[in-house]
């Protein structure tokens, strides 16, 4: 059974392995693409010369060491055909024949070798060498025509060749080579070969390294090429972001980034056209409420005067008559607070909206907005609005936000809704709070849309769906803010802040 700790490691591992993976790509993109198409054309340009120079060093040294070997083992091949010799083996003789060789000696000078049996000959002062290798000696009796190896001994590179005696069994020629026994050995020094090849390695670091930085040259003039039609779209879109629509880019050339240009320019000019079909029509709607709103106030001051003489003698009439003319009525009183919110959402959509302000006593006149709806019940409205906080306000805008946010406390919540005000970092704070259930998490982001409700049963409630919206548009005409939310002990709260300004004169956006 595998227990928990039994995984714990390899989950370990994954999470650092993960870490180190992000770690390196955080890495990455701290870089610029600029630096990062350098560093690759760099990269691929050091690739370029390693290869060369390993394949060049490989050809030139093997063709410096097969020249050498070759003149080396042909010569000393033809120099021991070429002597002269008889069985068995004269000591004086085979030592006089080892000598000539090795004064023969090309392309290097030559330590001659000859072994017969147990006796060991040599042209130096030591019989045998420690060169010549068991391998090469079982070599030279199995090869007729010799065989050579390439050893290094002490660091010191030798070139080590056997050439064995032969003779035909046949005396016409025709019959089969057989060894005498009698081999000679060659041992040649190759420092000056070695020589060479470390001349090589040398000359190849000592040009990489301004290859490298002749590299460098065309590396910043191909990443300037990428990266320059990169930069226009770049701020092509930074243009479009602050809303210029009409940026395009000049395309240049037919590959791929002059294709991304183009279809920039395409997008760019598709989304031109939306945006302006879109203002278009959200002008024509704008204009079409203002309109209507505007042609609906004549006939509904009509509606509004007769309906209050009919409410005024509802009384005499039968029940229902009565009803159906107090209907009429409210009905009536709600088609014109909605008018009157439309051509007011109107003139903010059109930034015809205008602030007066005025220095007031901020307390003084939420009381009077409270009195002017009758909102004076203290089991269902309570205040603590401290004396001798002065702002700079638009008055009627100001009796429109507090009058709407205590409203919506009171259809929507229940009582008392206590209205609070204070001042904090050099701002009004106004805080409407309520007694309810409290703002659904799932409608708070959209308390202060436009004909928003989070009920569709309270389709006919007394409110326009207007309320808050223009709640937000006369804070935000003031310069603060407006938020929703819930208190710790349930139940919805709004709070308005407003920058406290005072001093003389009026103040407009």
């Amino acid at each position: 059974m595998t227990t928990p700790d039994a995984q714990a490691p390899p989950a370990a591992g994954r999470r650092r392995r993960n870490t180190t993976a992000g770690a390196r790509r955080r890495r990455l993109t701290r870089y610029g693409l600029r630096t990062r198409l350098v560093v690759a054309f760099l990269l691929v340009a050091a690739v370029s010369c390693g290869t060369t120079a390993a394949l060049t060093y490989r050809a030139a040294r093997n063709a410096i060491l097969e020249q050498t070997q070759d003149t080396a083992v042909s010569h000393f091949r033809d120099q021991v055909r070429g002597i002269g010799y008889s069985l068995p083996v004269d000591r004086e003789n085979l030592q006089q024949s080892v000598l000539t060789i090795a004064r023969q000696a090309k392309p290097h000078p030559w330590v001659v070798f000859a072994e017969y049996g147990t006796m060991r000959i040599s042209s130096g002062t030591r019989p045998t060498s420690t060169v010549l290798t068991p391998e090469l000696r079982r070599t030279a009796l199995a090869r007729p025509h010799g065989s050579f190896q390439r050893v290094v001994s002490g660091g010191t590179p030798y070139l080590t060749v056997a050439i064995p005696t032969t003779f035909k069994m046949d005396e016409t020629g025709a019959g089969a080579i057989r060894p005498t026994g009698l081999v000679f050995f060659a041992v040649m020094r190759l420092e000056d070969e070695e020589a060479e090849v470390r001349a090589m390695v040398l000359a190849a670091r000592d040009g990489a390294l301004p290859a490298l930085a002749v590299a460098l040259v065309p590396a910043l003039l191909a990443a300037r090429s990428v990266l320059r039609p990169v930069r226009d779209v770049q701020r092509a879109a930074r243009h479009m972001g602050q809303g210029h629509l009409d940026t395009r880019i000049q395309v240049k050339g037919g590959d791929e980034l002059a294709d991304l240009a183009r279809t920039f320019n395409e997008s760019a000019a598709r989304l031109e056209r939306s945006v302006e079909e879109l203002q278009s029509a959200e002008a024509r709607a704008r204009r079409f409420a203002s309109d209507v709103s505007h042609e609906l106030r004549t006939p509904l001051a009509g509606m509004l005067a007769v309906t209050e003489v009919l409410d005024e003698d509802a009384g005499g009439l039968d029940p229902d008559t009565a009803a159906a003319v107090r209907l009429i009525s409210a009905e009536t009183g709600k088609l014109a607070v909605l008018v009157e919110d439309l051509m007011e959402i109107s003139r903010f959509d059109a930034r015809a909206a205008e602030l007066n302000t005025d220095e007031v006593d901020v307390a003084e006149t939420i009381r009077r907005t409270l009195i002017a709806r009758h909102w004076t019940d203290p089991e269902r409205i309570v205040t603590h609005l401290p004396d001798g906080i002065r702002a700079r306000l638009d008055p009627r805008r100001f009796d429109v936000v507090v009058a709407n946010l205590v409203g919506n406390a009171l259809r929507h919540g229940r009582p008392p809704v206590t209205v609070r005000l204070i001042t904090t970092g050099g701002a009004l704070v106004v805080e409407v709070t309520d007694r309810g259930p409290g703002i659904d998490p799932e409608v708070l982001p959209h308390v202060f849309d436009r004909f928003y409700k989070a009920d569709p049963a309270r389709g006919r409630s007394a409110g326009s769906g207007l309320g808050l919206a223009i709640t937000l548009e006369n804070v935000r005409l003031h310069g603060g803010t407006v938020r929703a939310g819930n208190g710790p002990a349930g139940g919805a709260v709004f709070v308005v802040e407003i920058p406290l300004r005072t001093g003389e004169g009026e103040s407009t956006p």
